[in-house]
């Protein structure tokens, strides 16, 4: 008989989510790629007027400059010479405003926490180690990682995935200290423990330009690529190791039945699997609450 399977934890956008290895998995996939996709409609249709306008806009300079010449009569060269520098300042004034890069916000949808998620074209400084593992510690103990536990929790209960665990309000705590556990852990491994050793930056950089494949590619190539303290490109020992590390933790302290190699590697590529997906979240996140959300 197939032993239960137990719950991989990955939180979302960095303070790792519990992921069910198929229903929800699928679920969670299907969701990122709908609001990517509708990113990407909107990043499209808002592209089609900009042809009209600037042909409205050059109509206008041309009726403008039409105009020019009878008040250059009365006043030679000088109002003619203000105009046009005042043209050029309203196109680039609209162009600079059309070419603004929306902006990430702390929270996704205002619960979920997004500290490590830089805007596009961002100029920031390196991370410290102390900033590093105040990054973990905000992630791991933030109001939404207890409240998100207790649900992950819950249905692990319900779902009866640990039968070794028990069951009433002890069973209950049982598989809520272990799914904190595995939260906390993951975060710790990955945003401040290696990246302090390995002096990479955990934090997720946005591409934001490009088309929906592109930056697909891109979100999905930071779970294996990262940016160092120094401003180069490095292997991700932060995610890929932390990962890992946190898999191989959860040994200690699950029910004899969910130990092993096999759940171990399980347990890894099912942290994998979500790093990239909260890689993908992160770099739409900023376009649907532009677009959708109407937020700079």
């Amino acid at each position: 008989m197939e032993s239960p399977q137990r719950f991989a934890t990955s939180y979302f956008c960095d303070t790792r989510i519990a992921i069910p290895t198929h229903r929800s998995r699928a679920l969670g996939i299907c969701a990122i790629v709908l609001l990517a996709l509708c990113s990407v409609s909107l990043l499209s249709a808002q592209n089609l007027p900009d042809a009209p306008q600037s042909q409205s806009s050059a109509q206008q300079a041309q009726d403008k400059g039409a105009n020019a010449p009878s008040a250059s009569s009365t006043q030679p060269g000088s109002e003619s010479a203000d105009k046009k520098p005042t043209a050029q300042d309203e196109a680039s004034k609209a162009k600079s405003g059309d070419n603004s890069e929306p902006e990430q916000s702390k929270r996704l949808m205002w619960v979920v926490p997004n500290f490590g998620a830089v805007t596009a074209n961002s100029q920031v400084p390196p991370m410290s180690t102390r900033e590093k593992f105040t990054l973990a510690r905000n992630d791991s103990f933030d109001y939404s990682a207890f409240v998100w536990t207790g649900i992950l929790a819950f249905q692990s209960y319900e779902l009866n995935s640990d039968p070794e665990l028990g069951s009433g309000i002890a069973g209950y705590g049982r598989y809520y200290w272990r799914t904190f556990v595995d939260g906390v852990s993951g975060t710790y491994f990955t945003e401040a423990i290696i990246p302090a050793l390995t002096h990479e930056d955990p934090r997720y950089f946005t591409l934001g330009q490009g088309g929906f494949f592109r930056r697909t590619a891109y979100a999905l190539s930071r779970t294996f690529i990262t940016r160092t303290d120094s401003g180069g490109r490095s292997f991700n020992w932060s995610e890929v190791g932390g990962s890992a590390l946190e898999a191989g933790l959860s040994n200690a302290y699950y029910p004899p039945q969910e130990r092993g190699v096999s759940q171990t590697f399980r347990g890894f590529g099912t942290q994998m699997e979500s790093a990239a997906l909260n890689n993908v979240a992160k770099e739409f996140w900023p376009d649907i609450r532009h677009k959708i959300l109407r937020r700079k």
